[in-house]
Protein backbone atom coordinates (compact mmCIF):
# COMPACT_ATOMS: atom_id res chain seq x y z
CA UNK A 1 0.00 0.00 0.00
CA UNK A 2 1.89 3.04 -1.27
CA UNK A 3 0.89 6.62 1.53
CA UNK A 4 0.91 9.99 0.12
CA UNK A 5 3.84 10.73 2.17
CA UNK A 6 5.80 8.04 0.57
CA UNK A 7 5.48 10.07 -2.81
CA UNK A 8 6.05 13.29 -1.31
CA UNK A 9 9.49 12.08 0.13
CA UNK A 10 10.03 9.93 -3.68
CA UNK A 11 13.15 12.52 -5.15
CA UNK A 12 12.82 13.72 -8.76
CA UNK A 13 14.93 12.34 -11.39
CA UNK A 14 16.36 15.96 -11.10
CA UNK A 15 16.87 16.20 -7.35
CA UNK A 16 18.48 12.35 -7.84
CA UNK A 17 20.81 13.54 -10.62
CA UNK A 18 21.92 16.46 -8.18
CA UNK A 19 22.33 13.97 -5.10
CA UNK A 20 24.66 11.81 -7.49
CA UNK A 21 26.81 14.51 -8.97
CA UNK A 22 27.18 17.39 -6.09
CA UNK A 23 29.74 20.12 -7.34
CA UNK A 24 33.38 19.31 -6.62
CA UNK A 25 35.24 21.69 -4.33
CA UNK A 26 32.63 21.97 -1.42
CA UNK A 27 33.71 21.54 2.38
CA UNK A 28 31.64 21.21 5.68
CA UNK A 29 31.85 25.13 5.61
CA UNK A 30 29.26 24.62 2.36
CA UNK A 31 26.80 22.74 4.34
CA UNK A 32 26.55 25.27 6.92
CA UNK A 33 25.73 28.14 3.83
CA UNK A 34 23.68 25.80 2.05
CA UNK A 35 21.23 24.71 5.57
CA UNK A 36 21.14 28.76 6.17
CA UNK A 37 20.06 29.61 2.81
CA UNK A 38 17.33 25.93 2.81
CA UNK A 39 15.81 27.61 5.98
CA UNK A 40 15.22 30.96 4.27
CA UNK A 41 17.90 33.09 5.71
CA UNK A 42 19.13 35.45 3.47
CA UNK A 43 21.53 37.74 6.09
CA UNK A 44 24.51 37.07 8.49
CA UNK A 45 26.39 38.57 11.14
CA UNK A 46 29.70 38.19 12.38
CA UNK A 47 33.35 38.07 12.69
CA UNK A 48 35.82 35.67 10.93
CA UNK A 49 38.75 33.98 12.88
CA UNK A 50 40.89 31.31 12.39
CA UNK A 51 39.21 28.36 13.04
CA UNK A 52 35.74 29.65 11.45
CA UNK A 53 37.75 30.23 7.82
CA UNK A 54 35.66 27.00 6.59
CA UNK A 55 32.34 28.54 7.18
CA UNK A 56 33.57 32.36 4.98
CA UNK A 57 35.36 30.74 2.64
CA UNK A 58 31.73 29.02 2.01
CA UNK A 59 30.16 32.21 2.54
CA UNK A 60 31.77 33.05 -0.84
CA UNK A 61 30.17 30.66 -3.02
CA UNK A 62 26.86 31.58 -1.40
CA UNK A 63 24.27 33.85 -1.81
CA UNK A 64 24.08 35.26 1.80
CA UNK A 65 24.51 38.72 2.68
CA UNK A 66 27.15 39.17 5.04
CA UNK A 67 27.31 42.00 7.79
CA UNK A 68 30.63 41.90 9.31
CA UNK A 69 30.83 44.19 12.72
CA UNK A 70 34.23 44.79 14.01
CA UNK A 71 33.59 43.27 17.63
CA UNK A 72 31.66 39.83 18.15
CA UNK A 73 29.54 41.23 20.95
CA UNK A 74 28.43 43.99 18.51
CA UNK A 75 27.93 41.48 15.82
CA UNK A 76 25.86 39.62 18.37
CA UNK A 77 23.41 42.72 19.19
CA UNK A 78 23.14 43.51 15.47
CA UNK A 79 21.70 40.01 15.15
CA UNK A 80 18.98 40.71 18.18
CA UNK A 81 17.92 43.48 16.50
CA UNK A 82 17.83 41.80 13.08
CA UNK A 83 16.00 39.28 14.47
CA UNK A 84 13.33 41.06 16.69
CA UNK A 85 12.17 43.16 13.35
CA UNK A 86 12.10 40.48 11.22
CA UNK A 87 10.78 37.51 13.49
CA UNK A 88 13.48 35.43 11.60
CA UNK A 89 16.62 33.59 13.44
CA UNK A 90 19.63 35.41 12.71
CA UNK A 91 22.43 33.71 12.36
CA UNK A 92 25.64 34.93 14.06
CA UNK A 93 28.87 33.57 12.88
CA UNK A 94 31.87 33.29 15.19
CA UNK A 95 35.46 31.59 16.18
CA UNK A 96 36.60 29.76 19.03
CA UNK A 97 37.46 30.73 22.27
CA UNK A 98 37.53 34.16 22.79
CA UNK A 99 35.64 35.21 19.79
CA UNK A 100 33.18 33.01 21.15
CA UNK A 101 32.96 34.17 24.74
CA UNK A 102 33.09 37.72 23.34
CA UNK A 103 29.19 37.27 22.26
CA UNK A 104 28.40 36.15 25.32
CA UNK A 105 26.85 39.50 26.86
CA UNK A 106 24.98 40.26 23.66
CA UNK A 107 23.23 36.16 23.71
CA UNK A 108 22.53 36.94 27.70
CA UNK A 109 20.43 39.91 26.26
CA UNK A 110 18.67 38.15 23.27
CA UNK A 111 17.65 35.45 25.57
CA UNK A 112 16.34 38.12 28.73
CA UNK A 113 14.76 39.83 25.51
CA UNK A 114 13.23 36.72 23.91
CA UNK A 115 14.77 37.15 20.19
CA UNK A 116 15.70 34.72 18.10
CA UNK A 117 19.70 34.39 17.53
CA UNK A 118 21.44 31.19 15.79
CA UNK A 119 24.91 31.54 16.72
CA UNK A 120 27.27 29.35 14.90
CA UNK A 121 30.77 29.11 15.86
CA UNK A 122 33.51 27.32 15.03
CA UNK A 123 35.52 24.55 17.60
CA UNK A 124 38.78 23.42 18.10
CA UNK A 125 39.69 20.17 15.89
CA UNK A 126 37.60 17.05 16.56
CA UNK A 127 40.75 15.45 18.22
CA UNK A 128 40.52 17.71 20.67
CA UNK A 129 36.84 17.61 22.24
CA UNK A 130 35.96 16.10 25.63
CA UNK A 131 38.14 18.40 27.99
CA UNK A 132 41.70 17.40 27.46
CA UNK A 133 44.49 20.18 27.26
CA UNK A 134 45.86 19.36 23.85
CA UNK A 135 46.75 22.94 24.24
CA UNK A 136 45.41 24.26 20.86
CA UNK A 137 44.63 27.55 19.60
CA UNK A 138 41.46 28.97 21.67
CA UNK A 139 41.17 25.64 23.69
CA UNK A 140 38.26 25.90 26.02
CA UNK A 141 37.95 22.50 28.08
CA UNK A 142 34.42 22.97 27.64
CA UNK A 143 32.90 25.75 25.37
CA UNK A 144 29.24 24.87 25.35
CA UNK A 145 29.09 25.45 29.30
CA UNK A 146 30.19 28.76 28.95
CA UNK A 147 26.68 29.20 27.09
CA UNK A 148 24.28 26.49 28.26
CA UNK A 149 23.17 28.65 31.15
CA UNK A 150 22.28 31.81 28.50
CA UNK A 151 20.98 30.15 25.30
CA UNK A 152 18.11 28.37 24.66
CA UNK A 153 20.01 25.08 23.30
CA UNK A 154 23.06 24.10 22.85
CA UNK A 155 24.40 21.74 19.55
CA UNK A 156 27.83 20.43 18.92
CA UNK A 157 28.73 18.94 15.67
CA UNK A 158 31.20 15.91 15.48
CA UNK A 159 30.68 14.86 11.58
CA UNK A 160 29.97 16.71 8.47
CA UNK A 161 26.62 14.69 8.02
CA UNK A 162 25.42 16.26 11.38
CA UNK A 163 25.89 19.81 10.04
CA UNK A 164 22.26 20.31 8.92
CA UNK A 165 20.15 18.35 11.38
CA UNK A 166 21.81 20.35 14.01
CA UNK A 167 21.28 23.96 12.58
CA UNK A 168 17.61 22.63 11.63
CA UNK A 169 16.97 21.94 14.99
CA UNK A 170 19.01 24.96 16.51
CA UNK A 171 16.86 26.66 13.91
CA UNK A 172 13.61 25.51 15.40
CA UNK A 173 14.30 25.88 18.84
CA UNK A 174 15.40 29.82 18.42
CA UNK A 175 12.07 30.12 16.63
CA UNK A 176 9.57 28.16 18.93
CA UNK A 177 7.67 30.61 21.17
CA UNK A 178 9.19 31.76 23.32
CA UNK A 179 12.17 33.19 20.77
CA UNK A 180 15.24 32.44 21.88
CA UNK A 181 19.30 32.70 21.10
CA UNK A 182 20.80 28.82 20.38
CA UNK A 183 24.38 27.54 20.15
CA UNK A 184 25.51 25.61 17.36
CA UNK A 185 29.73 24.44 17.58
CA UNK A 186 31.22 22.80 14.93
CA UNK A 187 35.30 21.86 15.12
CA UNK A 188 37.56 23.15 12.01
CA UNK A 189 38.48 20.21 10.80
CA UNK A 190 34.58 19.79 10.48
CA UNK A 191 34.08 22.81 8.59
CA UNK A 192 37.65 22.18 6.29
CA UNK A 193 36.99 18.76 5.37
CA UNK A 194 35.76 18.44 1.80
CA UNK A 195 32.54 16.49 1.36
CA UNK A 196 30.76 14.72 -1.08
CA UNK A 197 27.23 15.42 0.67
CA UNK A 198 24.52 16.37 -1.75
CA UNK A 199 23.73 19.92 -1.75
CA UNK A 200 21.17 20.94 1.35
CA UNK A 201 17.97 21.99 -0.27
CA UNK A 202 15.00 22.81 1.40
CA UNK A 203 14.76 21.80 5.12
CA UNK A 204 12.32 21.61 7.10
CA UNK A 205 12.10 23.34 10.65
CA UNK A 206 9.30 24.54 11.28
CA UNK A 207 8.73 26.20 15.06
CA UNK A 208 6.04 23.94 17.14
CA UNK A 209 3.02 26.30 17.68
CA UNK A 210 2.20 26.92 21.52
CA UNK A 211 -1.43 26.45 22.27
CA UNK A 212 -3.57 27.34 25.33
CA UNK A 213 -5.24 24.78 27.15
CA UNK A 214 -8.65 25.30 26.43
CA UNK A 215 -10.29 24.21 29.94
CA UNK A 216 -7.43 27.41 31.48
CA UNK A 217 -8.47 29.79 29.03
CA UNK A 218 -12.17 28.88 29.58
CA UNK A 219 -11.21 29.63 33.59
CA UNK A 220 -9.84 32.75 32.47
CA UNK A 221 -12.77 33.57 30.86
CA UNK A 222 -15.12 33.17 33.07
CA UNK A 223 -13.01 35.40 35.40
CA UNK A 224 -12.72 38.23 33.36
CA UNK A 225 -16.40 38.21 32.89
CA UNK A 226 -17.11 38.56 36.42
CA UNK A 227 -14.72 41.10 37.18
CA UNK A 228 -15.81 44.32 38.43
CA UNK A 229 -12.27 45.99 38.02
CA UNK A 230 -10.29 43.81 35.39
CA UNK A 231 -6.92 45.29 34.01
CA UNK A 232 -4.11 44.27 31.77
CA UNK A 233 -0.66 44.20 31.88
CA UNK A 234 0.98 43.80 28.58
CA UNK A 235 4.43 42.60 27.89
CA UNK A 236 6.94 42.32 25.20
CA UNK A 237 5.40 38.49 24.63
CA UNK A 238 1.99 40.68 22.92
CA UNK A 239 4.91 42.24 20.55
CA UNK A 240 6.56 39.19 19.89
CA UNK A 241 3.42 37.09 18.78
CA UNK A 242 2.19 39.58 16.32
CA UNK A 243 -0.82 40.07 19.25
CA UNK A 244 -1.31 43.43 19.61
CA UNK A 245 -4.61 43.73 17.46
CA UNK A 246 -6.29 41.15 19.52
CA UNK A 247 -4.95 42.76 22.73
CA UNK A 248 -6.83 45.58 21.79
CA UNK A 249 -10.14 44.12 21.15
CA UNK A 250 -10.36 42.48 24.05
CA UNK A 251 -9.59 45.25 26.08
CA UNK A 252 -12.37 47.34 24.59
CA UNK A 253 -14.62 44.44 25.09
CA UNK A 254 -13.63 44.36 28.83
CA UNK A 255 -13.28 48.10 28.93
CA UNK A 256 -9.91 46.97 30.82
CA UNK A 257 -6.85 49.62 31.60
CA UNK A 258 -3.73 48.61 29.66
CA UNK A 259 -0.37 49.16 30.95
CA UNK A 260 2.33 48.40 28.49
CA UNK A 261 5.58 47.04 30.18
CA UNK A 262 8.91 48.60 28.72
CA UNK A 263 9.32 45.57 26.66
CA UNK A 264 6.07 45.94 25.98
CA UNK A 265 6.37 49.18 24.20
CA UNK A 266 3.74 50.00 21.68
CA UNK A 267 1.46 46.84 22.17
CA UNK A 268 -1.18 48.96 23.10
CA UNK A 269 -2.00 52.30 21.55
CA UNK A 270 -0.26 55.46 23.57
CA UNK A 271 -3.50 57.59 23.55
CA UNK A 272 -6.14 55.06 23.71
CA UNK A 273 -8.44 56.24 26.19
CA UNK A 274 -7.76 52.75 28.48
CA UNK A 275 -4.18 53.31 27.94
CA UNK A 276 -2.28 53.67 31.05
CA UNK A 277 0.96 54.25 28.89
CA UNK A 278 4.08 52.41 30.61
CA UNK A 279 4.32 54.65 33.49
CA UNK A 280 5.11 51.68 35.18
CA UNK A 281 8.12 52.95 37.48
CA UNK A 282 4.98 54.83 39.44
CA UNK A 283 3.14 54.34 43.21
CA UNK A 284 -0.55 55.54 41.14
CA UNK A 285 0.08 53.02 38.37
CA UNK A 286 1.18 50.37 41.08
CA UNK A 287 -1.90 50.95 43.16
CA UNK A 288 -4.53 51.07 40.21
CA UNK A 289 -2.79 47.64 39.13
CA UNK A 290 -2.95 46.54 42.88
CA UNK A 291 -6.91 47.58 43.24
CA UNK A 292 -7.63 45.05 40.12
CA UNK A 293 -10.13 42.38 41.03
CA UNK A 294 -8.52 40.27 38.19
CA UNK A 295 -5.63 41.40 36.43
CA UNK A 296 -4.42 39.74 33.01
CA UNK A 297 -0.82 39.19 32.36
CA UNK A 298 -0.36 38.59 28.88
CA UNK A 299 3.83 38.33 27.53
CA UNK A 300 5.25 39.34 31.21
CA UNK A 301 7.20 37.59 33.85
CA UNK A 302 6.17 40.59 36.25
CA UNK A 303 10.67 41.08 36.79
CA UNK A 304 11.95 43.62 38.66
CA UNK A 305 11.17 46.60 36.26
CA UNK A 306 7.44 45.31 35.40
CA UNK A 307 6.62 45.64 38.97
CA UNK A 308 7.88 48.48 40.33
CA UNK A 309 11.00 46.72 41.90
CA UNK A 310 8.94 44.01 43.38
CA UNK A 311 6.91 46.43 45.07
CA UNK A 312 4.18 45.35 43.28
CA UNK A 313 1.46 43.31 45.46
CA UNK A 314 -1.58 42.66 43.65
CA UNK A 315 -4.69 41.96 45.65
CA UNK A 316 -6.80 40.27 43.19
CA UNK A 317 -6.68 37.11 40.84
CA UNK A 318 -3.88 37.47 38.29
CA UNK A 319 -4.01 35.54 34.86
CA UNK A 320 -0.67 34.99 33.19
CA UNK A 321 -0.36 34.33 29.68
CA UNK A 322 3.12 33.28 29.50
CA UNK A 323 5.00 31.51 26.42
CA UNK A 324 8.10 31.30 28.56
CA UNK A 325 7.55 28.18 31.41
CA UNK A 326 9.85 29.40 33.43
CA UNK A 327 7.85 32.95 34.18
CA UNK A 328 4.30 31.39 35.03
CA UNK A 329 3.80 32.05 39.19
CA UNK A 330 7.21 33.21 39.15
CA UNK A 331 6.75 36.06 41.07
CA UNK A 332 3.25 35.91 41.65
CA UNK A 333 0.04 33.07 42.22
CA UNK A 334 -1.62 33.45 39.37
CA UNK A 335 -3.61 31.28 36.94
CA UNK A 336 -0.24 30.22 34.59
CA UNK A 337 -1.48 29.56 31.10
CA UNK A 338 1.55 28.49 29.29
CA UNK A 339 1.11 29.68 26.02
CA UNK A 340 1.57 32.12 22.57
CA UNK A 341 -0.28 35.28 23.63
CA UNK A 342 -1.50 35.30 20.13
CA UNK A 343 -3.73 32.44 20.54
CA UNK A 344 -4.28 32.92 24.06
CA UNK A 345 -6.08 36.13 23.02
CA UNK A 346 -7.85 34.83 20.58
CA UNK A 347 -9.37 31.98 22.59
CA UNK A 348 -10.38 34.53 25.65
CA UNK A 349 -11.89 37.11 22.65
CA UNK A 350 -13.91 34.48 21.41
CA UNK A 351 -15.40 33.94 24.95
CA UNK A 352 -15.50 36.45 26.85
CA UNK A 353 -18.55 39.26 26.75
CA UNK A 354 -19.10 42.69 26.16
CA UNK A 355 -18.60 44.29 29.48
CA UNK A 356 -19.73 47.77 30.00
CA UNK A 357 -18.23 49.94 32.49
CA UNK A 358 -18.49 53.77 32.51
CA UNK A 359 -15.79 54.31 35.16
CA UNK A 360 -12.30 52.69 33.10
CA UNK A 361 -11.62 55.72 31.10
CA UNK A 362 -12.24 58.16 33.60
CA UNK A 363 -9.69 56.02 35.99
CA UNK A 364 -7.08 55.96 33.56
CA UNK A 365 -7.45 59.68 32.82
CA UNK A 366 -6.94 60.45 36.82
CA UNK A 367 -4.18 58.20 36.38
CA UNK A 368 -2.50 59.61 33.77
CA UNK A 369 -3.12 63.18 35.59
CA UNK A 370 -1.92 61.89 38.77
CA UNK A 371 1.39 61.11 37.10
CA UNK A 372 1.85 64.04 35.21
CA UNK A 373 1.26 65.93 38.21
CA UNK A 374 4.01 64.12 39.95
CA UNK A 375 6.69 64.44 37.17
CA UNK A 376 5.78 68.48 36.57
CA UNK A 377 6.97 68.95 40.16
CA UNK A 378 10.40 67.95 40.02
CA UNK A 379 11.31 70.50 37.21
CA UNK A 380 12.40 68.28 34.52
CA UNK A 381 11.57 70.28 31.74
CA UNK A 382 14.74 69.81 30.10
CA UNK A 383 14.07 66.36 30.19
CA UNK A 384 10.92 66.27 28.81
CA UNK A 385 11.96 68.41 25.86
CA UNK A 386 14.73 66.74 24.58
CA UNK A 387 12.08 63.83 24.78
CA UNK A 388 9.81 64.84 23.14
CA UNK A 389 12.16 66.52 20.68
CA UNK A 390 13.60 62.64 19.76
CA UNK A 391 9.89 61.55 19.17
CA UNK A 392 8.94 64.70 17.00
CA UNK A 393 12.20 63.93 14.69
CA UNK A 394 11.95 60.57 14.24
CA UNK A 395 9.09 59.16 11.58
CA UNK A 396 6.34 57.20 13.33
CA UNK A 397 7.57 54.13 11.08
CA UNK A 398 10.96 54.08 11.84
CA UNK A 399 12.21 51.82 15.01
CA UNK A 400 14.52 53.04 17.47
CA UNK A 401 17.11 51.13 19.46
CA UNK A 402 17.85 52.56 23.15
CA UNK A 403 21.26 52.25 25.31
CA UNK A 404 21.11 51.80 29.10
CA UNK A 405 20.87 55.37 29.72
CA UNK A 406 19.37 58.35 31.09
CA UNK A 407 17.25 59.56 28.31
CA UNK A 408 16.75 55.18 27.77
CA UNK A 409 15.40 55.24 30.68
CA UNK A 410 12.66 58.17 30.98
CA UNK A 411 11.87 56.91 27.05
CA UNK A 412 10.60 53.27 28.40
CA UNK A 413 7.68 55.44 30.47
CA UNK A 414 7.63 58.00 29.12
CA UNK A 415 7.92 57.96 25.22
CA UNK A 416 5.22 57.00 22.71
CA UNK A 417 6.77 53.86 20.25
CA UNK A 418 3.86 54.61 18.02
CA UNK A 419 3.35 50.66 16.95
CA UNK A 420 4.02 47.82 18.00
CA UNK A 421 8.17 46.40 17.33
CA UNK A 422 9.56 49.94 16.81
CA UNK A 423 11.32 50.44 20.35
CA UNK A 424 13.69 48.13 21.88
CA UNK A 425 16.09 48.53 24.37
CA UNK A 426 18.93 46.52 26.02
CA UNK A 427 16.63 46.01 29.39
CA UNK A 428 16.36 42.58 29.51
CA UNK A 429 20.11 41.94 30.40
CA UNK A 430 21.02 45.74 30.84
CA UNK A 431 24.48 45.50 29.45
CA UNK A 432 25.96 48.97 27.90
CA UNK A 433 26.99 49.10 23.85
CA UNK A 434 23.25 47.67 22.66
CA UNK A 435 21.97 51.06 21.02
CA UNK A 436 24.25 51.59 17.63
CA UNK A 437 24.94 48.28 16.77
CA UNK A 438 21.21 46.81 17.38
CA UNK A 439 20.07 49.63 14.82
CA UNK A 440 22.78 48.41 12.22
CA UNK A 441 21.02 44.90 12.46
CA UNK A 442 17.41 46.62 11.80
CA UNK A 443 18.72 49.10 9.25
CA UNK A 444 19.82 45.78 7.57
CA UNK A 445 16.75 43.94 7.57
CA UNK A 446 15.03 46.93 6.38
CA UNK A 447 16.81 49.58 4.39
CA UNK A 448 14.15 51.42 3.23
CA UNK A 449 13.72 53.60 6.52
CA UNK A 450 15.75 55.32 8.52
CA UNK A 451 16.93 53.66 12.83
CA UNK A 452 17.41 55.72 15.61
CA UNK A 453 20.02 55.21 17.86
CA UNK A 454 20.29 56.20 21.46
CA UNK A 455 23.47 56.49 23.71
CA UNK A 456 24.90 58.18 26.36
CA UNK A 457 28.51 58.49 26.01
CA UNK A 458 29.37 56.33 28.18
CA UNK A 459 28.33 53.03 26.30
CA UNK A 460 29.25 54.85 22.87
CA UNK A 461 32.21 54.05 23.26
CA UNK A 462 31.39 50.40 23.76
CA UNK A 463 30.54 50.23 20.69
CA UNK A 464 32.20 53.02 18.67
CA UNK A 465 34.35 50.95 16.25
CA UNK A 466 31.09 50.01 14.08
CA UNK A 467 31.15 53.68 13.27
CA UNK A 468 33.63 51.73 10.34
CA UNK A 469 30.60 49.36 9.92
CA UNK A 470 28.08 51.62 9.37
CA UNK A 471 30.34 53.38 6.82
CA UNK A 472 31.40 50.36 4.97
CA UNK A 473 27.87 48.85 4.43
CA UNK A 474 26.08 52.66 3.91
CA UNK A 475 23.45 51.80 6.77
CA UNK A 476 20.60 53.77 7.43
CA UNK A 477 21.21 54.60 10.82
CA UNK A 478 21.25 57.98 12.98
CA UNK A 479 23.28 57.64 16.54
CA UNK A 480 21.98 60.05 18.72
CA UNK A 481 24.95 60.69 21.58
CA UNK A 482 23.91 62.26 24.71
CA UNK A 483 27.19 63.32 26.18
CA UNK A 484 27.22 63.90 30.05
CA UNK A 485 30.97 63.26 31.40
CA UNK A 486 30.94 59.82 32.50
CA UNK A 487 28.33 56.87 33.45
CA UNK A 488 24.83 59.55 34.19
CA UNK A 489 22.99 57.14 35.72
CA UNK A 490 25.60 55.94 37.99
CA UNK A 491 26.85 59.10 38.70
CA UNK A 492 23.37 59.79 40.29
CA UNK A 493 22.67 56.35 42.09
CA UNK A 494 25.97 57.07 43.79
CA UNK A 495 25.85 60.61 45.06
CA UNK A 496 21.88 59.79 46.01
CA UNK A 497 23.43 57.36 47.96
CA UNK A 498 26.43 57.72 49.53
CA UNK A 499 26.67 61.47 48.81
CA UNK A 500 29.34 61.04 46.14
CA UNK A 501 30.48 59.22 42.93
CA UNK A 502 33.28 57.45 42.33
CA UNK A 503 34.58 56.05 39.27
CA UNK A 504 31.92 57.64 37.14
CA UNK A 505 33.45 60.63 35.21
CA UNK A 506 35.11 59.94 31.65
CA UNK A 507 37.54 61.26 29.46
CA UNK A 508 35.92 60.94 26.01
CA UNK A 509 36.89 62.17 22.59
CA UNK A 510 35.26 64.82 20.21
CA UNK A 511 32.69 62.64 18.55
CA UNK A 512 32.08 64.82 15.47
CA UNK A 513 35.55 64.64 14.68
CA UNK A 514 35.72 61.14 15.69
CA UNK A 515 32.47 60.68 13.49
CA UNK A 516 34.01 62.41 10.75
CA UNK A 517 37.31 60.86 10.84
CA UNK A 518 35.68 57.51 9.85
CA UNK A 519 33.49 59.23 6.78
CA UNK A 520 30.24 59.49 9.07
CA UNK A 521 28.34 63.11 8.88
CA UNK A 522 28.38 64.09 12.61
CA UNK A 523 26.87 67.47 14.05
CA UNK A 524 27.07 68.85 17.57
CA UNK A 525 23.66 69.84 19.12
CA UNK A 526 21.23 71.88 21.95
CA UNK A 527 18.50 71.04 23.38
CA UNK A 528 16.70 73.85 21.34
CA UNK A 529 17.97 72.83 17.79
CA UNK A 530 17.84 68.83 18.55
CA UNK A 531 14.50 68.38 16.86
CA UNK A 532 15.71 70.59 13.49
CA UNK A 533 19.12 68.58 13.81
CA UNK A 534 17.89 65.24 14.35
CA UNK A 535 15.19 65.12 12.19
CA UNK A 536 17.53 66.38 8.91
CA UNK A 537 19.93 63.71 9.91
CA UNK A 538 16.81 61.27 9.92
CA UNK A 539 16.49 62.79 6.21
CA UNK A 540 19.70 62.19 4.96
CA UNK A 541 20.66 58.63 3.59
CA UNK A 542 23.58 56.52 5.50
CA UNK A 543 24.48 56.68 8.46
CA UNK A 544 25.24 59.82 10.69
CA UNK A 545 25.96 61.02 14.32
CA UNK A 546 24.33 63.91 16.09
CA UNK A 547 26.00 64.86 19.86
CA UNK A 548 24.22 66.44 22.77
CA UNK A 549 25.95 67.46 25.28
CA UNK A 550 23.67 67.74 27.97
CA UNK A 551 23.29 66.77 32.05
CA UNK A 552 19.83 64.64 32.36
CA UNK A 553 18.33 63.77 35.07
CA UNK A 554 15.85 60.99 36.22
CA UNK A 555 12.74 61.67 37.84
CA UNK A 556 12.21 60.13 41.37
CA UNK A 557 12.03 57.15 42.08
CA UNK A 558 8.42 55.60 43.92
CA UNK A 559 9.75 52.41 44.89
CA UNK A 560 12.15 53.42 47.67
CA UNK A 561 9.38 54.03 50.28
Amino acid sequence: MTHDHDLELRPTPAQTEAALNPPPGRNGGDLVMETLAGLGATTVFGLPGQHALGMFDALRRSDLRYIGLRVENNAGFAADAYGRVTGEAAPLLLSTGPGALTSLAALQEAASASAPVLAISSQIPTAGLGGGRHGYLHELPDQAASFRGVVKSVHTVRAASQIPSAIAAAWKSALSAPHGPVWVEIPQDVLLAETSLPVVTAVDAAPEELLPRPELTAVAADLLARAQRPAIIAGGGVVRADASGKLRQLAEKLNAPVVTTFGGKGAFPWNHPLSLQSWLEDRHTTDLLEDADVLLVVGSGLGELSSNYHTFEPRGRVIQIEADLGKLESNHPALGIHADARMALQALLETVPERADASARERVSTLLAKVAERIDAQELALEQQVLSSVRRALPDDSPSFWDMTILAYWAWSAFDAKAPNAMHSAQGAGGLGYGFPAALGAAAADPSRPVLAVSGDGGALYSIAELATARQYDLNVTWLIVDDGGYGILREYMTDTFGQATATELSRPDYVALAESFGVPGIRTSPEALEADLTKALAAPGPSVVVLPALLRMFAPTHLG
